[in-house]
């Protein structure tokens, strides 16, 4: 689709069509992803994939419409004008509300993955080296039975023009790094992987592939899920938890980010993934946590996974505040949100493609460092647990009451780290769980996640976290099988 003759196209039916609707914006999306895994030191999975269309929405008497289209020809387009403005027809006869243009900004402009070699430029051999060597190096014992190492590489190009005069282009590469060793002995069977699974999500460029790094988090991977094999059981009580950042990762995911999306909180949600427990009156007024809790969308941060210019409205995107010393502040709502609930929101229209409408999604969500290191955190803990890496996550439709369960824990006894735990697990409530936060340490850690679900039709998005070690206070632990 990238070629010089399709966008002339582009360009050229774009004109044609631009003033057939108080607003209309054309979108197209071209999208090459390669997935590779080796396990046990041999070829397991090897998919490419390429992916390109076109998106178009058109505004008429306040109402919104799409159609979208694969075929990138005149018939194609115009096939999916008509089914766009159709859209608009049919939603003016059970009307909710009617938009303006003032929601479809004329942004300009263009964002590049910062990156010193793009992801083009890497030859499936670097890959495969890189793969073999690591998922080889998680193999340091004979009852390490699986050692997988897995990369996706994802290369992005999005383009952009609107009848409101908006025109910019956004270009990213993406990586998904994960390695994960799963260890028996008997009938005692652990996992333990690079950041729960997670690996390392971040957009960047063929550089990231640090054979060394890679292999010294090999190192801790392949030890801790041996010790892990005649670890203790996480007791069952109630006592401090610290959790690590790639642990906070899918706290901060599951308790902040979806219930503070608007859409939910308007209640288009409700049927697919739920409701939320915060209410539009609770914005400038709720003590979602204690005061040292700051959290931030903010889509400008370098090599963070859901980094971007602009929004898919055309939304230019800036760091905001939606917790600010523990107030909730704003929601995560686009524009459309924004003028539907008269609430503060952010640069968040966001798809997974060419094929899906922008809804209201989380992009970077990031809780700010405290003031203590990691050491003095632990001293001050008389009697708890710290927790690394999710492997198990339960949350209720209203983003209430949780559950989360880690791949590894300490015991903090007295101040001091003493026995490796299996099976660490907490529970809580979102409020009361945010205001037992009583300190976190002095740097961040920056993780993501590639599978972010939401919408109906279901779309699959890709988002950050980033966040400091965090102490919460009397807080349920327990174990499991």
């Amino acid at each position: 689709m990238q070629t010089e003759n399709n966008q002339n196209l582009f360009v050229a039916e774009f004109k044609k069509y631009k003033s057939e609707a108080d607003f209309v914006a054309f979108k197209t999306v071209s999208e090459k992803s390669r997935d590779y895994t080796v396990r046990n030191g041999k070829p397991d999975q090897f998919y490419e994939s390429n992916d390109s269309g076109l998106l178009i929405e058109v505004m008429k008497n306040g109402h919104i419409g799409y159609g979208a289209t694969s075929e990138f020809t005149s018939e194609g387009i115009n096939h999916a004008f008509k089914k766009a403005m159709a859209m608009t027809t049919a939603a003016e006869k059970n009307s909710v509300f009617k938009f303006t243009e003032a929601i479809r900004p004329p942004s300009k402009g263009s964002y590049e993955t910062l990156r010193s070699r793009k992801l083009d430029q890497l030859s499936l051999g670097e890959v495969y080296d890189f793969l073999k060597k690591t998922s080889l190096a998680l193999k340091t014992n004979d009852k390490i039975i699986s050692a997988t190492s897995d990369v996706m590489l994802i290369e992005t190009t999005q383009n952009y023009l609107s009848s409101a005069g908006a025109e910019f282009t956004q270009d990213f590469d993406i990586i998904v790094n994960s390695m994960q060793a799963t260890a028996r002995d008997g009938a005692e069977t652990q996992t333990r992987s690079l950041h729960g699974g997670r690996g390392n999500c971040l957009q960047a460029g063929a550089e990231y592939f640090n054979l060394d790094k890679a292999l010294q988090e090999c190192e801790q991977i392949s030890r801790e899920v041996l010790e892990l094999l005649t670890a203790d059981n996480c007791p069952s009580e109630t006592c401090d938890v610290i959790l690590a950042p790639d642990q906070m990762l899918l706290q901060i995911h599951e308790s902040i980010g979806h219930p503070l999306e608007l859409d939910r909180i308007l209640g288009d949600e409700r049927n697919f993934a739920g409701w939320s427990f915060v209410e539009a009156a609770d914005f400038g007024k709720l003590q979602y946590g204690s005061k040292m809790m700051n959290v931030v969308f903010d889509p400008t941060v370098a090599h963070e996974l859901a980094s971007y210019k602009f929004d898919e409205a055309g939304n230019p995107a800036h760091k905001k505040y939606l917790i600010k010393d523990g107030i909730l502040q704003a929601g995560l709502g686009s524009l459309e949100s924004q003028m539907r609930s008269n609430l503060s929101g952010v640069a968040n229209s966001r798809s997974s493609s060419w094929n899906r409408a922008p809804i209201d999604r989380m992009a970077n969500i990031n809780l700010e460092s405290g003031d203590k290191t990691l050491e003095q955190m632990i001293a001050s803990v008389e009697r708890g647990v710290i927790m690394f890496s999710n492997k198990s996550w339960s949350i209720d439709d209203y983003r209430r009451k949780f559950q989360f369960g880690c791949e590894y824990g300490r015991l903090i006894e007295n101040g001091k780290l003493t026995k490796i735990l299996k099976n660490p697990n907490y529970r809580g409530v979102t409020v009361p769980f945010w205001n037992s936060l009583s300190a976190l340490s002095n740097t961040t850690e920056t993780y993501g996640s590639p599978y972010c679900g939401k919408g109906e039709p279901s779309q699959v998005i890709r988002v950050g976290h980033a966040s400091p070690y965090a102490l919460f206070k009397n807080i349920e632990v327990f174990g499991g099988g």
